[in-house]
């Protein structure tokens, strides 16, 4: 891939960034017409469902960030999905793990609409939305009809379609799949159109008769009976019991501002750690860019990632010492056994992928949202029930078989997610909008993003586009690595290797790092004078390792 040619765009009156420009757009759109921070988001994140079914679906789950300007609230939504009442261990009696492809991967209830729904409700009733629902799904309906297969897409249907891997990849020996995807039999390539044609009856369904009609109405039925000719689990039952919640935030001091996220069981515990084990050390002793800045934050991920391993899970099922592991005390103690001079293993095999969005607004009343959706592995479970144009996620995938497991499956439970919506509050107002798709990367590139932008004053787009890496397992790997883009200089690998990690450097601006996304709130730059009031600019950025788009108002 080019490097990124992307300015650094900025605008006054809003600002939305999200991984494929189309989606953008949509968003965008929005904001010019009137709506909200909350109403463009919906927008957005449905065209995603359709133009990047390989990170999101309306089969899968999402978790939001929201600020309200006019009441300075702060509020969490989870709308995760949970595993039906007839997943349980002994379904998979005989298996080392659940599988990750297939209806037996698809276990818990997609919660994306969910999360649309109560957002929307939230918005009208708070934050002055006007919007229908319908309204929202207008741009996503009319790019069924045909859309331009971009890089991305097209880059993951040539990787999952690979004859030769019959486990994670191989997806066309799922019949609606293939024929969506493969309708010549090969997969579309970059620049065909891809036409989906049952997405767009579901999604027009979904339109007119409301969110509701996707948990209990003819949508419903459509994927409950779809996934049972597969030989899925789920029920109808299932469906109807399922809700999105309400959560309160959970947060961090950083260097005198408030770094928010959600908690358990998202991982969103993890990356708030790993910011207030680098809180406690000044960053002029951590140059960007050298072997100490990624050595600190490297190991700061291997302990928060320890307490993950350990604690989090759907917190309906287990005690979770949340204030513990957020207290200034264990990040001094955490931070006080990072070795300089020596990595320090981490016992457990990290998860090797997980494809996502994640999406940002702020509008021009301050209004901010981060917004993360996702279908977990590319293309999630690969089933699509029939005649709905749904790919189901395989999230349940993620649970473990082992019964002494803090996340081991049981009916009913959510799994722990790696799915976690930051945002970076000064004196109680948004600063900084920001996160990433890839799974267990979200919380080392969210740190990148913190540091870059915060501590050294890069723009957004600056640290959006340095160079990144990644500390976790590859497909079949037997350990973890840590994988760094080649234009990491080659001095600092060797160093980073010497300390004693297992480094592997991979290619320049790869996908595999994920497609990050921020938004910065600047009120400092124009302020007040002379009785002329002070205007706010907001900085935006997207990943040139995806097809997003940074766009604004």
């Amino acid at each position: 891939m080019t490097p990124s040619q992307r300015r650094n765009p900025m605008a006054l009156n809003g600002m939305i960034t999200t991984p494929h420009y189309l989606a953008s757009q949509a968003g965008l759109h929005i904001l010019r017409g009137g709506g909200n921070a909350v109403e463009a988001a919906i927008a957005a994140a449905a065209a995603l469902t359709v133009v990047y079914p390989q990170m999101c679906t309306l089969g899968g789950d999402n978790f939001w960030l929201i600020y309200n300007a006019s009441s300075g609230e702060l509020r969490g939504l989870n709308a995760s999905g949970r595993a039906g009442r007839h997943a349980d261990r002994e379904v998979y009696e005989g298996m080392d793990a659940i599988p990750s492809r297939g209806p037996l991967a698809a276990i818990t209830v997609p919660g994306v609409v969910s999360g649309w729904e109560k957002a929307h409700k939230y918005s009208g009733k708070a934050m002055n939305g006007r919007l229908e629902w319908s309204d929202l799904l207008e741009e996503a309906i009319a790019l069924c009809s045909g859309v331009p297969v971009s890089e991305s897409l097209a880059g993951w249907l040539e990787r999952d379609t690979d004859e030769t891997d019959r486990e994670q990849a191989y997806l066309q020996r799922f019949a609606e799949f293939a024929r969506v995807f493969l309708p010549d039999g090969r997969p579309l390539r970059t620049g065909e159109v891809l036409v989906q044609e049952d997405l767009r009856e579901t999604l027009v369904q979904l339109a007119q008769k409301g969110p509701r009609d996707f948990y209990e109405g003819q949508i419903a039925r459509r994927l409950v009976d779809g996934l049972a000719e597969e030989g899925g689990l789920l029920t109808m039952k299932d469906f109807r019991k399922h809700t999105a919640d309400w959560v309160e935030p959970i947060g961090v001091n950083y260097r005198g501002l408030s770094a928010y996220n959600l908690p358990p069981n998202t991982q969103g515990v993890s990356s708030l750690q790993i910011l207030a084990m680098l809180a406690e050390r000044d960053m002029k002793d951590l140059p960007h860019g050298s072997a100490d800045y990624y050595h600190y934050i490297v190991e700061a991920t291997k302990l928060a990632f320890a307490d993950r391993e350990r604690f989090v899970t759907d917190p309906e099922f287990a005690k979770i010492p949340l204030k513990k592991m957020l207290s200034v005390k264990h990040a001094r103690e955490c931070a006080a056994r990072i070795d300089m001079a020596k990595a320090q293993s981490h016992p457990c095999l990290l998860a090797p992928k997980g494809d996502t969005i994640w999406l940002g607004v702020v509008d021009k009343e301050g209004n901010a949202v981060s917004l993360i959706q996702s279908i977990y592995n590319d293309f999630g479970s690969a089933v699509i029930p029939r005649g709905t144009g749904v790919i189901l996620q395989n999230r349940g995938s993620f649970f473990s078989l082992d019964p002494d497991h803090i996340n081991t499956l049981e009916p009913g439970k959510r799994t722990m997610h790696t799915l976690n919506p930051p945002m970076i509050l000064k004196d109680g107002r948004p600063l900084l909008v920001y996160g990433t798709m890839g799974g267990e990367g979200q919380p080392q590139t969210q740190a990148a993003l913190v540091t870059r932008i915060l501590d050294f004053g890069m723009s957004p787009q600056e640290a959006v586009d340095a160079p990144r890496w990644l500390y976790g397992r590859t497909w079949g790997a037997a350990s973890n690595s840590l994988k760094m883009e080649g234009r990491v200089p080659e001095e600092v690998r060797q160093e980073l290797a010497a300390r004693g990690h297992d480094v592997e450097t991979v290619a320049d601006y790869t996908d595999l790092m994920g497609h990050a996304g921020a938004i910065l709130i600047d009120r400092e730059t124009n302020p007040a004078v002379d009785g002329r009031p002070g205007r706010t600019v907001l900085h935006g950025a997207a990943d040139p390792r995806g097809d997003g788009l940074a766009c604004g108002c």
